[in-house]
């Protein structure tokens, strides 16, 4: 029986699936013959099936390393409701005795799906019992966290490279909704994946209608956004900026009489858990919240997606709106924006750098000839785990020290601790230079009179020759017939003279959006540069 009949079968007779999407079958063809795959498919097109059926066909169990708890629970639920092979989760919810049931069964080898969040994997204990099982899939769900340029990037998924490597390199998959081309080079480097297959289904849905509104003043928003949303059927979720503007939309919407709820990371996780399961249930008809909300639920019937400010980047923007009609029907995409949710962004996303912390591990570290621990790291200094991960990253993107899994060694020939601090601080200003470039990206995407549809998937590099006529200013008449220029086609490599090495991410008619390796994206007037040629292919 050949491999695609095998996994064919697989998938009828365990999940009752009787057919495979082209590109979950190539990627499920690349880990059966032992290689690493990156894939990138929309929101609910089926990513989990990539990883659940070969795992079924190979020795072993499948390690998916995924970050939110909520996430895990629902994916194991999933697996146990189909009759799935065993599957368990490993987290900081359970109890300790829970928690030692499953790592038994486990190691007895009746698990074959384990989920494990990126933080867990720093312990020793636990990598050396995962290392005894010889996994046969490691899976890193929500991959585009590796990268910076992300828009939920997780200091502990740097790490994972090398977990990957002390499991002895089993057949790696990544999975994500939202991957650029800057983030897909991003994940396949910063994972130390091998020949990987690069598999990138369409970003475009076109069952949902994309629009957006411009607004004067908050109040006036605030207004038109209830007015909107108690107006409409069916099922919806409003994204807000704040928990304060998620309790304030619920609240206003309940007075209308629609069956709202707020949810946030501020909510205790019972009255969390049973909002999503109201909004699961149909019982709850709207769900005001932030960014919290979303990852992992399934619900096919999302007939709008709001969000009442601006976020930081099309990357959120295209996961989130993601969650609107998985059943094929139409749904509302609206983007309430006022040209002062750039500001509120860059002071909701803005990080400052503790230059201290950083001379602190710094110094630490070097006074350890033979290398440290992150957790010594943590308990020595008495720092979070996360901003020491995260400040030991920085120190390894200038150099200055070489890291192994949970191992930090100061680089030979490296800067004394004073000298490092400076050259973090630099790359760190360099970093919130693309953050805010990527807000910019955010905000031409609102204030564009071309296709929007157009604008929105050619910044994850796929062309739309024609505008959609899906959307608000194609319903309008404004969209250009003219895709753009093909002297700087996507993805081509590019110089300019002050800017330094770049990639053409999108083109318009009259503009051409680059990104830039030092500065971000920039947007640059295609007649100013026939004019002054600074912008040359490479």
């Amino acid at each position: 029986m050949s491999a695609d009949d095998q996994l064919l079968r697989t998938a009828e007779e365990v999940f009752g699936w009787t057919t495979l999407h082209e590109e979950q079958e190539l990627a499920m063809r690349h880990l059966l013959d032992g290689r690493d795959a990156l894939v990138v498919m929309p929101t609910g097109a089926g990513k989990s099936a990539i990883y659940q059926v070969p795992a079924i066909l190979l020795d072993g169990p499948a390690v998916v390393v995924s970050p939110l708890i909520a996430l895990q629970r629902d994916q194991v639920a999933s697996l146990r409701a189909a009759g799935a092979p065993a599957a368990a989760a490993v987290n900081s919810a359970q109890t300790a005795e829970v928690t030692e049931q499953a790592w038994q069964e486990f190691t007895e080898g009746g698990t074959k799906y384990l989920f494990l969040s990126p933080e867990q994997l720093a312990d020793a204990g636990t990598l050396e019992r995962l290392r005894e099982a010889k996994p046969s899939l490691f899976v890193v769900d929500e991959a585009h966290c590796v990268s910076a340029w992300g828009h939920d990037f997780r200091p502990d998924y740097l790490r994972l490279r090398h977990v990957i490597e002390r499991l002895d390199h089993p057949p790696v998959l990544a999975l994500t909704a939202t991957a650029s081309g800057p983030v897909r080079a991003d994940v396949v480097e910063h994972l130390g994946l091998r020949d990987a297959a690069v598999i990138v289904a369409g970003f475009d849905r076109p069952n949902l209608h994309l629009a957006v509104r411009f607004c004067t003043d908050d109040d006036q928003r605030r207004r038109t956004v209830v007015d909107w949303a108690a107006d409409r059927t069916g099922h919806g979720l409003l994204y807000v900026p704040t928990r304060k503007d998620a309790e304030r939309y619920a609240d206003d919407l309940a007075a209308r009489g629609v069956a709202a709820a707020a949810f946030h990371a501020g909510m205790k996780a019972a009255d969390r858990k049973r909002v999503q399961d109201g909004f699961m249930r149909g019982d709850v008809r709207v769900v005001a919240a932030t960014s919290a909300f979303g990852m992992g639920i399934d619900k096919p019937d999302v007939r709008f997606v709001v969000h009442t400010a601006t976020p930081g980047s099309l990357d959120a923007y295209y996961q989130e709106i993601g969650r609107a009609g998985r059943d094929g029907e139409p749904a509302d995409v609206v983007l309430f924006h006022r040209p002062e949710d750039q500001s509120l962004q860059r002071f909701l996303t803005g990080r400052t750098l503790d230059r201290e912390c950083v001379r602190e591990v710094a110094t630490a570290v070097r006074r350890r000839r033979s290398g440290v621990a992150i957790t010594d790291l943590v308990r020595r200094l008495d720092r979070s785990r996360r901003k020491v991960t995260a400040v030991v990253n920085l120190l390894e993107s200038v150099e200055v020290v070489h890291t192994g899994h949970d191992h930090v060694r100061y680089a030979e020939g490296a800067p004394p601790p004073a000298k490092a601090v400076a050259a973090v601080t630099e790359e760190a200003e360099r970093q919130e230079n693309r953050d805010r470039s990527r807000l910019e990206v955010m905000h031409q995407y609102a204030d564009t009179r071309d296709c929007r549809r157009r604008f929105l998937i050619g910044y994850f590099g796929q062309e739309l020759d024609q505008p959609c006529g899906h959307c608000d200013n194609c319903d309008e008449g404004l969209s250009d017939e003219d895709s753009g220029s093909s002297e700087y086609p996507p993805n081509s490599p590019v110089r300019h003279e002050q800017w330094g090495r770049g990639v053409v991410v999108h083109h318009e008619a009259d503009r051409v959006m680059v990104l830039f390796d030092d500065v971000g994206y920039k947007t640059l007037s295609l007649t100013a540069l026939r004019e002054n040629g600074v912008l040359t292919p490479v």
